[in-house]
Parts: structure tokens; C-alpha cells; sequence
């Protein structure tokens, strides 16, 4: 791995480095361990009380005089952080080069930064802008357990797919009052567990799911699921979910007869919802969908508006919600509405930091004069970084996504310089298997090699969660900061609050 030096940034940014000091390498010869420590002061990354033990290769600070009044320490859970992710993202870095020099396996290992207080801006921009919905995270997005602490905190419901997110829920202390189990389709142990843990409201958009309900958990409030447009939308869910208008009717007569209690409606738009327009066709279907409810003795009280929810098209997304609901629900005071976000809160809120691993050019590349030409839309070298789309970058392939990466440190420097020659290259995971393509265009710096490190940004949906081992290549770990600017300190009041 590179040796890193720390050059003073052309535009600093006002980070709260008091917590962020990384670890330095004890272990380098004193020559080297004096110059990091001098060029880390010097450009004011780390305080001057910074302290080091040789044997502690933990991410953190070193300084046992610190302290604040509004820590948090959780138990079982990873360290909270204080800073901007940028300064941790750098941290880590320097952490694996400590790591790497004291001989640590696997010292250089891709690890996410989550900034807790994205997710809070998340949640007060949603409040502004769609102040009459209540936000029902969808746990499957991202399980995260600061995440669905700090959502918990804040009085948000929870979207669940499954027992294990249940489970997952409950143990925080949240009230089963503020779970829906959004699951259509769900096996009949998980309907009995979900009734003796009293969580009863819960969708439906079949008959068989009604005669499994009616046996193992009659008291349900139950919410019936409609099939909407979802061809506007990078995941598509009408294949496999929602009921047709059509055969809604009958539903709710079958409903009726087991003497079921229906008290609304839900629909989705797809996840990753691009155009606005889909939410005001949907609620134009649930419009129909209520009154199907009256004509079948139903009084539907609650309209469910799903997810799909994308943070560059929020604002129009809000100004359609609110307005089609206003055309079909213009009388509404008895009625509930929810929604489902998943990755409208997470995904801006986590970056992943890899490091380059490998690399293939061929010699006429690594040869080359500067009057040999070069298709800069055709790669040209060939990188391998340690993670991939079996890994955190599985979103390639399940959610459709088009990750780039950014340079984050080259030649031992996190300064880039904006004149640097760029060339066209391919990024690839560490597996074996050619499938693991994280990136087949990208313009990189030609100066790159193995020991630099690439960082992606919105990294926070569908990724951890279902990422795997294959090959042996362990799941990437998570580092975690409140920030360093607006919600940082309501994000650890929050937590430290919270008592489930």
C-alpha cells in the first residue's frame, strides 16, 4: 500500500476533526511515524493530544481525557463518531496503512462510512415537505442498526417484509402499533408469530392469503394491496404483487365472508420510482379501491401510498402526492396516510471506501508514448478493487444501479489535482467470477495503481443488506458518524434519548 501523505486541501472544508484521528502507524519506523504525525498536525486533521498505543489497532480516538455531555454509547453496537464522512472515509484509510504496517491480514479492506445525520435531514425534509404522511421505513432497504435506532428515535413506523425484521423492530422497544407487515404473500408461521407478538396490521392481495389470515390470525387489521403502473420505476413489483381493480371485488366479498376486518388500502409504485406522474394514477386506482370497500360493507380508513420515493425527485414527487391526494381524498379527516420509504432516507447517507487490489494494462499501455492514441470511450486498463457486486455492490445487479467511482487517495495523496491525464478503465470486484463488474466505463487518473483508493457515494440502499461471502471475501464493515453539520447534534440527542 501507498505511504500517504497529507497535503493541505485547495478548498478545506470546515470538518469537525476533535474525534476523527486515526490510529498512526506506531509500528513504521520512527522516521516515518514522526512525518505523518508531523504533516497530520500541520494541516490540522488531528489534535496535538492525539495519543497512540502501539498495540491498539481499534478506530478512534486515543484520548481518554475527552468528553462530552451528550455521548452516546449503545451497547453491542459499533462505535459513534463524531465529523464529517469525509474526514472518516481519509481515517480509514489511514487506518489500513497502520494496520497493513503492523502486518495485519487483510489490513486494507473496503469499510463504509454512514452519516447519521443525512438520515435526519432525510426525516425533517420529509416532515416539511409531506407533513400528513407518516413515514413507514422499509426495513429490507437497509437494516442497519443505528439506522432503525435513530428512525425509532424519531417516531417513524417500520415497513416489514418477514418475522426477522420484525423481530429486528420489536427488540428496539418499538410499539407493534407502528409496524406493517408489507408482505402480500407471507408464510403461515410468520402471520401466527406476527398475531402473538401484536402486530396486526398487515397486506393482502389474494385469496389464499385471506384463508391463512382468517386461521392464524383473525383479529387482523387488514390492508389490501392494488396493482398500479409501475413501468416508471427501476424495480418493477406489479410481476408478483398487487391486485388487479378488476378482481378487488371479490377480494373484499371473500374478506367479508371470513369475517376479516379491511380497513384500507396500499398500492407501490416500483422502488426507484423517476417519474412523479405514477403516484397520481395510483392514488386515482386506491380512489376506486375505497369505494369498492363501501359497496362491500367496508369503511376504509387508511390509505397507504407505498414507497419508490427518490431523493432527486422529491419535491415533485411531494407536490403531485399532495396535490392527487387533495383531488381524491378531499374529504379525509378519518382517514390515515402512510408511506413506505426505503431508500429516500438511506441511500445519500452511506459512502463505501475500496482499495485497488490489482491491476491490468497491457505493455502497449504501460509503454505507451504520449503521440500513441488511445480510445478514451474503450478501457484501457483494468482494475480490481475488494468488493464487488457479490458484495456491497450486489445493487448493480438487484437494484439496477450505475455506481461511479471518485478517487480518494492516489500516489500516497488524498489531493487530486483536477489537471491530472485521465484514461479510460474498467473497475471490477475481487472475485473469481467475470460477472463481478462494478463499473465497465469510467475516466480515472492514468497515474492510478494498485494501493489507491476508490470511494463511491450514495451507497446506502440495497447494498449491505444483501451482500454475501462468496469466495471468501467477508461483507464490508460499516464506520458510523453523526456529522459534522446540520442534525449532528440532534441525531445525538436522539439516540441518546431513545429508550425504545
Amino acid at each position: 500500500m501507498s505511504q500517504l501523505e497529507i497535503l493541505t486541501a485547495h478548498c478545506p472544508v470546515d470538518f469537525d476533526v476533535v474525534s476523527c484521528s486515526p490510529p498512526l502507524a506506531s509500528s513504521l519506523p520512527r522516521s516515518h511515524h514522526e512525518k505523518y504525525l508531523h504533516n497530520a498536525l500541520v494541516n490540522g486533521l488531528f489534535p496535538s493530544s492525539h495519543i497512540v498505543h502501539p498495540q491498539d489497532n481499534s478506530y478512534g480516538l486515543k484520548n481518554s481525557d475527552r468528553h462530552y455531555d451528550d455521548e452516546v454509547s449503545i451497547p453491542g453496537l459499533p462505535p459513534l463518531h463524531r465529523g464529517h464522512p469525509d474526514v472518516h472515509l481519509r481515517q480509514g484509510v489511514m487506518n489500513a496503512l497502520h494496520l497493513s504496517a503492523a502486518g495485519e491480514p487483510d489490513a486494507e479492506k473496503a469499510f463504509f462510512v454512514a452519516d447519521l445525520s443525512s438520515v435526519y435531514r432525510q426525516h425533517e425534509r420529509w416532515k416539511k415537505l409531506l407533513p400528513e404522511i407518516e413515514p413507514y421505513y422499509a426495513v429490507k432497504c437497509n437494516p442497519d442498526p443505528y439506522v432503525l435506532r435513530l428512525l425509532a428515535a424519531l417516531g417513524t413506523g417500520f415497513d416489514c417484509a418477514s418475522n426477522g425484521e420484525i423481530n429486528q423492530v420489536l427488540e428496539l422497544g418499538v410499539n407493534p402499533e407502528r409496524i406493517i407487515f408489507a408482505n402480500p404473500c407471507k408464510a403461515n408461521s410468520f402471520i401466527r408469530s406476527a398475531a402473538k407478538a401484536g402486530v396486526d396490521m398487515m397486506t393482502f392481495d389474494n385469496t389464499d392469503e385471506l384463508y391463512k389470515i382468517a386461521r392464524t390470525h383473525p383479529r387482523a387489521k387488514l390492508v389490501v394491496r392494488i396493482l398500479t403502473d409501475d413501468s416508471k420505476s427501476l424495480c418493477r413489483l406489479g410481476l408478483k404483487f398487487g391486485a388487479p381493480l378488476v378482481t378487488v371485488p371479490a377480494l373484499l366479498a371473500k374478506a367479508r365472508e371470513l369475517r376479516l376486518d379491511v380497513g384500507g388500502v396500499s398500492f407501490h409504485v416500483g422502488s426507484g420510482c423517476y417519474d412523479s406522474s405514477a403516484f397520481s394514477d395510483a392514488v386515482m386506482r386506491a380512489r376506486a379501491a375505497f369505494d369498492m370497500g363501501k359497496e362491500a360493507g367496508y369503511d376504509f380508513n387508511l390509505l397507504d401510498v407505498g414507497g419508490g420515493f427518490e431523493d432527486a425527485t422529491f419535491e415533485r414527487t411531494a407536490a403531485v402526492l399532495t396535490e392527487s391526494i387533495d383531488q381524491y381524498f378531499p374529504q379525509r379527516e378519518h382517514i390515515r396516510i402512510i408511506a413506505e420509504p426505503g431508500r429516500y432516507y438511506v441511500s445519500k447517507a452511506f459512502s463505501l471506501a475500496t482499495n485497488i487490489i490489482a491491476r491490468r494494462a497491457p505493455p502497449s499501455v504501460e509503454n505507451a508514448q504520449q503521440d500513441v492514441e488511445i480510445d478514451p470511450e474503450q478501457p484501457s486498463v483494468m482494475y480490481y478493487i475488494n468488493d464487488g457486486v457479490y458484495g456491497a455492490f450486489n445493487c448493480i445487479l438487484f437494484d439496477h444501479q450505475k455506481p461511479q467511482p471518485y478517487v480518494l487517495s492516489l500516489n500516497g495523496s488524498f489531493h487530486v489535482p483536477s489537471s491530472a491525464p485521465t484514461r479510460a478503465a474498467s473497475v471490477w470486484g475481487p472475485t473469481c467470477d467475470s460477472l463481478d463488474c462494478v463499473c465497465p466505463l469510467a475516466q480515472l487518473p492514468a497515474a492510478l495503481q494498485v494501493g489507491d483508493w476508490l470511494a463511491f457515494e450514495n451507497m446506502g440502499a440495497y447494498t449491505v443488506c444483501a451482500a454475501s461471502q462468496f469466495n471468501g471475501f467477508e461483507v464490508s464493515r460499516v464506520v458510523y458518524t453523526t456529522g459534522a453539520g446540520p442534525g449532528a447534534a440532534e441525531v445525538r440527542e436522539a439516540l441518546r434519548a431513545f429508550q425504545g
